[in-house]
């Protein structure tokens, strides 16, 4: 029986971490399908702060669960930004629903630079911001913020990998996460 897995945008980066993710932690996903559709995040193009982000990744998934009621498993992913103790960092939340389990992680989190984070306090979404400093064009959809700032060591589909595979824990561990 085919599996449908509908994650909440199109960007090609979130669809292909989902799908590794999945592999990793189910194996065989021949029976899977991974769709990408976009979804209302329901908060500002830019999240700028850890709870904002985390709703943002929930709506998105719940979201997709009333516009396709058809599929297995909603996964959100929202990035975003906060400020700590005087500097700017930035990370992701996942939230993964289907229909009787939640299971949400968050990325690790990386120091934002400060030609970034002035461009940000003037109203710039992470992504634009990425693009005006390091001349790239669509960098979200490619290796992002973590993949430029790392050399590609870490791109953005390996950033999101860890966030999935953790998001899936109550998927492979009902009975400990089930009421």
């Amino acid at each position: 029986m085919l599996k449908k897995v509908y994650i909440g945008s199109e960007n090609p980066v979130k669809i292909e971490c989902t799908r590794i993710g999945f592999k990793e932690v189910f194996g065989n996903i021949s029976n899977f399908k991974f769709i990408g559709k976009s979804a209302s995040s329901g908060v500002g193009d830019q999240p700028m702060t850890n709870a904002e982000t985390l709703l943002g990744a929930k709506n998105r998934a719940e979201n997709l669960k009333k516009l396709f009621p058809d599929g297995d498993f909603y996964v959100g992913i929202e990035g975003g930004i906060q400020t700590r103790d005087e500097e700017m960092e930035a990370f992701a939340w996942i939230v993964i629903y289907s229909n009787c389990n939640v299971g949400k992680a968050q990325t690790s989190t990386f120091t934002l630079p400060q030609k970034i984070v002035d461009l940000i306090h003037q109203g710039v979404e992470l992504g634009h911001a990425d693009d005006l400093v390091f001349r790239r064009n669509n960098s979200k959809q490619g290796n992002g913020a973590v993949g430029i700032l790392t050399n590609n060591v870490i791109d953005r589909v390996e950033y999101y990998r860890h966030a999935i595979i953790l998001a899936l824990i109550p998927f492979i561990n009902k009975p400990l996460y089930q009421p």
